[in-house]
């Protein structure tokens, strides 16, 4: 998993992950048995390791997880301002991997529970939204109708604040028939209308009270 992981010593890696315990444990005395509860690994199994020097990772890199800690810094020592620094050069999407936005004739629910994290460099995060709302969401094209703008299987980055169909753009719109993801404008006799980049695909009308504007597609990649 990592490179030169058997020139780390398990020894060192406890020991710092009993200065974190020892942060919410003022006063008490941390020991090897702390550690291990917080792994999640029986003390047997846990003194076995050490002896071993076999470093748990998956249980380590959970708990990091958890308690927010960097990685780099328990393995490799790397400072934490650093750390921070480099962070701070990236900006946290949710990425809904399961959810396709329709540019076809037919769609998926949007479900915000089922999601995960994934990080955007800044300069490009810049480029898609300028310097207004950077809290993102991504989810996949499913379809060819929006093509060539976006193709049938690419990632779309959408911003939530951005809802004025008035503005010219690509959304994302629930409506009765499912989640799709077209040009979309409102005509004179109070209908919408869903419009495809791709020629073959003729324009749908629907109620306006049938569609919700869940955002504004503001970037787009091939795929993660």
């Amino acid at each position: 998993m990592f490179k030169g992981q058997n020139m780390m010593n398990l020894n060192d890696i406890v020991d710092k992950l009993k200065d974190v315990l020892s942060e919410s444990s003022i006063g008490k005395k941390v020991f090897d048995k702390h550690v291990a509860e917080a792994l999640n690994i029986p003390q047997g199994t846990f003194a076995s390791m050490k002896k071993r020097n076999s470093i748990p990772y998956e249980e380590i890199l959970e708990f990091c997880a958890l308690k927010k800690i960097s990685v780099n810094w328990l393995f490799f020592d790397q400072a934490v301002d650093m750390l921070k620094e480099e962070t701070e050069k990236f900006f946290q999407v949710r990425y809904f991997s399961d959810i396709r936005a329709s540019a076809g004739g037919g769609a998926y629910g949007f479900d915000e529970e089922e999601h995960e994290m994934i990080s955007i460099d800044e300069k490009i995060m810049h480029n898609m939204v300028g310097m207004g709302n950077t809290e993102l969401e991504a989810i996949h094209v499913d379809g060819e109708s929006m093509e060539p703008t976006l193709q049938d299987g690419s990632i779309v980055f959408v911003d939530r604040t951005q809802t004025n169909i008035n503005k010219n753009g690509i959304f994302i719109a629930a409506t009765t028939g499912g989640l799709f993801i077209k040009r979309i404008q409102q005509r004179v006799d109070g209908m919408v209308e869903l419009i495809s980049d791709n020629s073959l695909y003729p324009p749908q009308a629907v109620s306006a009270d049938e569609v919700t504007i869940i955002g504004k597609v503001v970037g787009n990649i091939e795929s993660l």
